[in-house]
């Protein structure tokens, strides 16, 4: 069993774009700008922004958090989506999920204009993903198919189960393993309604769980040698611990792990590349609209 280090690969593709952003400013090009909108003090966004931030001093980026009270109104929203848009200087933007329930997510992803869309999000950017052109990636999805080549894992014509058939990672993912391009896999998608869903995962060559139930995946769901990518990343109280939880994924890891001939762990896993993934969305944005 190997451990796939999402900190160390995400280490070197930051570095690799920090070099890029250096010539790039030399050359007497626009440094990358990236803002971020972060509605309430939901203590993850907060950590999540807090990363997003770091990894755009990492980069070389400048970066730009714009907050809102938990009762701002989407219509004062959609203003200053609108305003990012407008705003040369900014080269993407992000809107932290989630959003406070009166205000409507998919109004909120579809005000932002695709070329700046780097969370890849957009519905022009996902259709135009699964049509294999050109675009703004899902940022979780392609952070993962990154880990996957990093590590020399086969995914041509391998069974690929993903668990999660969400917006944000499961149907996006989907898409890309399917591609020739990418992940040129036999894909299966599993969600709550499945039947046999135990029987689905253990034929899959590659599990990526983004279901986001702590220790969903057993041992019984998984054969041999597998690829187990764990998405799920969930906050259980811990009075252990100072900040008084721990990170818990979707996969019963230390049960699991000895089975696969590659994993990742929670965290250090995928989180670190979904934050990479955003970093060279940006830089690609930055080429887009300049």
């Amino acid at each position: 069993m190997q451990l796939i280090d999402g900190l160390k690969v995400a280490k070197e593709i930051k570095s690799q774009i920090s070099r890029e952003v250096n010539d790039i400013v030399i050359s007497g090009g626009k440094r990358p700008h990236l803002a971020a909108i972060l509605v309430g003090h939901d203590g993850a966004s907060e950590t999540y922004v807090a990363n997003k931030v770091k990894a755009c001093e990492e980069c070389g980026f400048e970066s730009t958090l714009i907050r809102y009270e938990e009762n701002v109104s989407q219509e004062e929203l959609l203003e200053k989506i609108q305003e990012l848009n407008n705003n040369c200087d900014i080269d993407g933007f992000i809107v932290q999920l989630p959003l406070p329930s009166h205000i409507t997510e998919r109004i909120v992803i579809e005000a932002i204009n695709p070329n700046k869309d780097v969370d890849g999000f957009h519905p022009v950017n996902v259709g135009k993903m699964a049509l294999g052109l050109p675009c703004l990636i899902s940022a979780t999805p392609n952070g993962i198919v990154t880990l996957l080549k990093y590590y020399g894992i086969s995914t041509k014509g391998k069974k690929c189960v993903i668990l999660g058939r969400s917006n944000i990672v499961g149907k996006p993912m989907a898409l890309l393993m399917l591609q020739k391009s990418m992940g040129d896999a036999t894909v299966t998608i599993c969600h709550s309604h499945t039947s046999n869903l135990k029987e689905e995962c253990r034929q899959a060559d590659i599990i990526v769980s983004a279901i986001g139930q702590p220790h969903f995946v057993t041992a019984d769901m998984v054969k041999e040698d597998a690829v187990v990518i764990d998405v799920g990343f969930t906050r259980i109280p811990d009075s252990t611990k100072k900040c008084g939880y721990h990170l818990c994924g979707d996969v019963d890891f230390d049960n699991v792990a000895p089975l696969c001939s590659f994993i990742t762990p929670v965290p250090g896993g995928v989180g670190p590349m979904t934050i990479c993934s955003l970093m060279q969305n940006t830089l690609q944005a930055s080429k887009i609209n300049h």
